[in-house]
């Protein structure tokens, strides 16, 4: 018999974050998350996130032994001011157990119906910064700590509950030495020129964080006509400040600025930080935060995390002038291998903007979606 209990306590969401340690121990593949880190982004207190999002975490039981786990999200910018009547759903794991999953969704569609929801939607996290899809393609391929890694047997489970593809998402990579000067770096001087644009590298963090609000509201405004797109908020800037942007390398954050020192493109590249999660398995001490540490300055891979640009700039060859500047650090580091987050399918902008990097394709995912019923 199978029973959902709805988490509360910290203790409890320390239950909800070990669970996948369990399911995927002998996965090679699979990238545990710092299990303190996991816990905070569920606190209402920490994650400013919840400001415009409610979420209930829950497990399915047999006996005293938790099989699966689930969350169910309710985006009120989504909901109230886009009016799109999504109840979302993520962290949806399980052992392959049609009853299991099939619980766990019910009670998804269950609050969804409590809350005059029309379709639920995922798995997704509660914002457009957070993980994406059911991966659907690339099970022997390692993933990285900004996507979720998942058995080959949970889009079946999708499919029996009546979910259907919403969204596909593609996920690739390609050596740094594909990246050839001849494609972009001349075209990056006459670019500057032409626009009177300039590119802005730094080598400190704090020399950086001045520029980091301006960086946030042009992502608001490059990234605004996408579908679903939640604007981050003045407390989410900060929150991102304090925890994510000290912790990247200075270096891989760059900015393309015009006359008047406003910012009109930017790029964030990670190290990946894959194996040394692997290593650390969840916690930070006592060697966890070496392996990071060690991953953030000696690593030879690196993933392109956010492009952003500007609509007036646009279409207009500006990324040259980032690609530039990320070839030079990358040769100066070398960077081996390039890889990169999901991207949506039909973003035919985004593909032109790689085309001449030959990537190989290593993951597809997809977000489902289905009517409340």
């Amino acid at each position: 018999m199978i029973t959902i209990k709805e988490l509360k306590t910290r203790k409890e969401l320390v239950d909800f974050v070990k669970f996948p340690f369990k399911l995927y121990k002998n996965t090679p593949y699979w990238i545990p998350p710092i299990i303190s880190d996991e816990v905070n982004s569920f606190d209402k207190n920490l994650n400013p996130v919840f400001e415009h999002a409610d979420a209930r975490f829950f497990v399915a039981l047999k006996g005293n032994e938790i099989v699966g786990r689930i969350a169910a999200i309710i985006n009120r910018v989504e909901v109230n001011q886009q009016g799109l009547k999504k109840m979302r759903f993520g962290w949806f794991d399980f052992i392959d157990d049609l009853e299991v999953s099939k619980a766990l969704l019910d009670k998804v569609n269950e609050i969804g119906k409590e809350n005059q929801l029309e379709f639920m939607e995922g798995p997704v996290g509660f914002s457009n910064l957070d993980k994406v899809g059911v991966m659907t393609e690339g099970f022997e391929n390692m993933g990285t700590m900004i996507t979720w890694y998942n058995h080959a047997y949970y889009v079946d489970h999708y499919k029996a509950y009546g979910l259907k593809k919403e969204k596909g998402y593609i996920e690739s990579e390609f050596p740094s030495e594909n990246a050839d000067p001849k494609f972009f770096a001349g075209f990056s001087e006459v670019i500057q020129k032409r626009y009177n644009l300039r590119p802005v590298n730094f080598k400190r963090t704090k020399d950086l964080m001045p520029k980091v609000d301006q960086m946030f509201d042009l992502f608001n405004e490059s990234y605004s006509k996408l579908s679903s797109f939640v604007p981050i908020s003045e407390r989410q800037k900060k929150f991102f400040k304090e925890k994510y942007i000290s912790f990247i390398n200075p270096e891989y954050i760059k900015f393309v600025i015009d006359e008047k020192d406003k910012i009109v493109a930017f790029a964030i590249v990670m190290p990946s930080f894959a194996k040394a999660l692997k290593k650390a398995n969840g916690k930070l001490f006592p060697f966890g935060f070496i392996h990071l540490l060690w991953a953030k300055y000696f690593s030879k891979d690196v993933t392109f995390y956010l492009i952003g640009i500007t609509p007036e700039y646009q279409s207009k060859g500006v990324t040259s002038i980032l690609f530039t500047e990320f070839k030079r650090e990358f040769d100066k580091r070398g960077i081996q291998m390039c890889h990169r987050t999901p991207e949506l399918e039909d973003n035919h902008a985004i593909h032109r903007l790689w085309a001449n990097f030959n990537t190989t394709i290593t993951q597809k995912r997809q977000t489902m979606k289905k009517l409340l019923t």
